[in-house]
């Protein structure tokens, strides 16, 4: 620019050419001063055009730019120059924007492939979320973590970009038909869970009631039994909804604790009795077994009879102590048995107790008897006689048994 007369020049009529391989044209005229200043003014316009050049070079080196837009304005200035009014090196800067528009051309190309697999990539993506969407509205069961990850696709569909129009669209409509499938599916099956609960209710609100209609049972045995079956059918049965069932729990737990613990109470006290009864039969059994039956037979039966009294008095023992308790208690009866019969065969007749009341029967008879027949009574004579007959043969069974 310092040499006024390499690019350009100002004839005597004021006009300004600039001079290029093509040869010279008008750029302006110049009639306020000296031509060197016309020439510099037009110098410093071609000036802001390099200035221009240089930014756009800059930018698209360092990558900030849009190679494609960087083109079109390279394009553009590389056109104005043919009829810029500028005075300069214009083939030069021909040049150099030619090299610009090379570069630009294959950032540009650059950056088509790199928008071409990011959108592949893009597309891709999404596919991907579509069809696992797809697959969830299809066949999942895991309704919240489904829903959960149906809300999840979506947000990272947001943050997916790149993708054409056309494309985006109809990816869109397959994902929001895959999530409205899963809507009305989900919805499908929780409407009937629900009349599978409320089945269920019904169900143990009538198991409910049967059990708490069984709480103030005393029919241990059978009870037990039933509310047994009851929990039986309430652990096959359904489950109602929480709040339902967790209410209905509390009272059909609490109809069988009413139950059992009555029992528990009620067995606690018989088996401290049935414990009581034991100690006494022990007692008295220790006592049967204490006699000396050889010694004095008939103070041993007597003795024994009393302890049978009270052994009876007594009550029931445990099922597990009864049965040792009875073979003793049958061991003592039948040693005084067989003491007492050796005793009777050891007695004279004429001392025989027994034998003597029988003889006052025999006696007694026949006086009933005198008596009906001096009264002519036939009824009571034949009802004497047959009594007389009766105690008679008695008499003469245990005479020759003496």
């Amino acid at each position: 620019m310092s040499d006024w007369t390499a690019f350009g020049r100002v004839d005597e009529d004021g006009n300004v050419y600039v001079k290029t391989a093509e040869g010279e044209r008008v750029v302006g005229s110049w009639q306020a001063g000296a031509p060197e200043e016309g020439l510099a003014h037009f110098a410093r316009r071609f000036a802001d055009l390099v200035t221009e050049v240089d930014l756009v070079e800059a930018r698209l080196n360092s990558g900030a730019a849009d190679p494609s837009g960087s083109l079109t304005t390279i394009r553009r200035l590389r056109t104005s120059l043919a009829g810029a009014h500028v005075v300069g090196d214009i083939d030069g800067l021909a040049t150099r924007l030619e090299r610009l528009a090379t570069v630009a051309e294959g950032k540009a190309g650059e950056a088509r492939a790199a928008r071409e697999t990011a959108r592949t990539e893009a597309v891709a993506r999404k596919t991907a979320l579509v069809e696992e969407a797809e697959k969830l509205a299809a066949e999942s069961t895991g309704w919240k973590t489904a829903g959960d990850r149906l809300k999840e696709i979506l947000d990272e569909w947001k943050t997916i970009r790149g993708v054409d129009k056309k494309t985006d669209g109809e990816l869109w409509k397959r994902f929001a038909a895959a999530r409205d499938g899963f809507t009305r599916r989900r919805g499908a099956h929780f409407a009937t869970l629900d009349a599978q609960r409320k089945q269920a209710q019904g169900v143990k609100e009538q198991l409910v009631t049967e059990a708490e209609s069984l709480a103030d049972s005393t029919d241990w045995a059978a009870t037990a039994n039933r509310l047994r079956e009851l929990m039986t059918q309430w652990k096959a049965a359904p489950r109602a909804s929480k709040e339902a069932e967790e209410r209905l729990w509390e009272r059909f737990r609490g109809a069988q604790d009413a139950f059992f613990s009555r029992r528990s109470e009620v067995f606690s006290a018989r088996d401290a009795e049935l414990r009581g009864n034991l100690e006494r039969k022990q007692a008295l059994l220790a006592e049967a077994e204490a006699l000396d039956v050889e010694a004095d037979p008939r103070g041993a039966q007597a003795k024994l009879r009393e302890i049978q009294g009270q052994w009876h008095e007594a009550g029931r023992v445990p099922r597990e102590a009864a049965a040792n308790l009875d073979r003793r208690i049958r061991v003592v009866e039948e040693k005084v048995r067989q003491a007492m019969d050796s005793a009777w065969r050891r007695t004279e007749p004429s001392a025989n107790p027994l034998l003597a009341q029988m003889r006052e029967q025999v006696a007694e008879a026949e006086q009933r008897l005198a008596r009906a027949q001096s009264a002519g009574d036939a009824r009571r004579i034949r009802e004497a006689e047959q009594a007389l007959a009766s105690k008679r043969r008695f008499l003469e069974l245990a005479e020759q048994a003496s």
